[in-house]
């Protein structure tokens, strides 16, 4: 089996922390958010991952050697694909065309999940969904009394389901996906100036193929910093009874209230964390007290009071903000 991830994007929502991370890099509780996407799709795979192909801009050599790792992780082999324009989700997957063949997952990157069920193999598609209060700001799928996805609405303005579309697909013959996207492409179909994958599934409906769809439990938004924090605290409700403190953190006079992730290396002198916070490695905390909040590597905080912000790598920060968001490599002094 094969799994195709684009992650081109340029984060935009996410912005300063995506000026010099690209956001499926970003850390939620300890680990790259690309990083707990593979992990969580091969729990609910019986079958063996072959490949993973990670549609990317030009994000440069560490972060490319970084995607290479995770596909490692679970056993696959990584490979590095590249769009070279934003032209939409179908020509996103259509990147990574050597992977479009046998049993295929596609994953959009800025989604997390859980789910308490195995993949079928032996269906010919399954659409991932999330039932949502309000699927006017979604897309959606319609479904006939057989269980089968018989339309894809985007945004509907008039209900035909509360089944919300998360962004990951399963295709049973990746071959099918290739061949609907080729004939987007070459017969320049665009939908609202690109090309869009919800083409490509109509007419893999109209030639025959049957689509389900598998619920998800939940259903975790990356899209901004708030977002982002938000989803951090509930992956860490979810990994709670594991071990998330290092045995190399230095607990100094301190306090965690659980749950929390503290990396490797990690310092904390006279102060109080948690609950829902992440320290990524070689973090230094003096004098504080955080809560609900990400902070990356190698930063150095004191005397602050945080709550709902997210801080990058090697951020130097002094004073007492309660909701900030700082880039990578920043120095905030507020005394």
């Amino acid at each position: 089996m094969n799994i195709i991830i684009p992650m081109a994007g340029m984060g935009k929502r996410m912005r300063p922390h995506t000026l010099t991370v690209p956001k499926p890099l970003l850390p939620i509780a300890g680990k790259p958010i690309v990083h707990r996407l593979v992990e969580d799709i091969a729990k609910v795979c019986s079958a063996k991952i072959d490949k993973i192909g990670f549609v990317v801009g030009h994000f440069g050599e560490e972060v490319e050697r970084a995607l290479l790792q995770i596909a490692e992780s679970v056993g696959a082999k990584g490979e590095i694909y590249y769009q070279e324009e934003p032209l939409g989700t179908a020509h996103a997957v259509f990147c990574a065309e050597p992977l479009l063949q046998g049993p295929t997952i596609v994953a959009f990157s800025d989604t997390l999940f859980k789910a308490d069920f195995q993949l079928d193999f032996g269906q010919d598609g399954i659409i991932w969904v999330k039932e949502v209060d309000d699927p006017s700001a979604f897309g959606v799928i319609k479904l006939n009394d057989r269980n089968e996805i018989v339309d894809f609405v985007e945004k509907p303005v008039h209900p035909v389901s509360k089944l919300a579309i998360i962004g990951i697909y399963y295709f049973k013959r990746g071959e099918q996906l290739r061949e609907a996207i080729r004939v987007i492409l070459d017969n320049n179909q665009l939908d609202s100036g690109e090309y869009q994958l919800t083409r490509a599934l109509r007419m893999m409906y109209a030639n025959g193929t049957i689509f389900k769809p598998s619920q998800v439990i939940d259903w975790l938004d990356c899209g901004n910093k708030n977002a982002t924090v938000e989803t951090n605290s509930r992956y860490l409700e979810y990994l709670k009874e594991e071990k998330l403190v290092s045995q190399t953190a230095v607990i100094d006079n301190s306090v965690i209230i659980p749950p929390c992730f503290v990396g490797d290396g990690v310092e904390l002198h006279n102060t109080v964390i948690g609950p829902y916070v992440s320290i990524g490695e070689k973090t230094i905390v003096r004098d504080s007290r955080i809560s609900s909040s990400i902070i990356q590597s190698g930063a150095n905080i004191s005397n602050v009071n945080l709550q709902n912000s997210m801080l990058g790598n090697f951020v130097t920060m002094e004073g007492k903000p309660l909701d900030v968001s700082l880039s990578d490599y920043s120095t905030f002094n507020n005394i």
